[in-house]
């Protein structure tokens, strides 16, 4: 399950923001996403790893290969929670329903 440090510090990383983009698209190897950027494939390796502790995507291992694709859910689910605790318009709203709730 992911929690929102770990996913804000895979977020932190202009590498791994682009990694999320790309798998986005549809599922792909280490390889593929390695050639996209000009690093080491163990420097991509280390990222996936980091995103995948996160929670933000899967790995499958297909023959030789190893294929990632995203957690989509997982990203949107733990950024609107935070939208939703830290946006005051969002706490009103939610005092709101819990006070509608409680009257019904």
């Amino acid at each position: 399950m992911s929690t929102p440090d770990k996913v804000f510090e895979a977020l932190a990383s202009t590498t791994r923001r682009k990694i999320l983009a790309y798998l986005s698209e549809g599922p792909l190897t280490a390889g593929v996403v390695a050639e996209r950027f000009d690093m080491s494939q163990p420097a991509i390796s280390k990222h996936l790893s980091i995103l995948e502790a996160a929670d933000l995507i899967w790995k499958q291992r297909e023959g030789q290969f190893v294929k990632y694709g995203m957690k989509a859910d997982n990203l949107g689910g733990t950024l609107a929670k935070f939208i939703q605790e830290v946006c005051p318009p969002s706490r009103a709203l939610k005092a709101e329903r819990r006070a509608e709730s409680e009257q019904d």
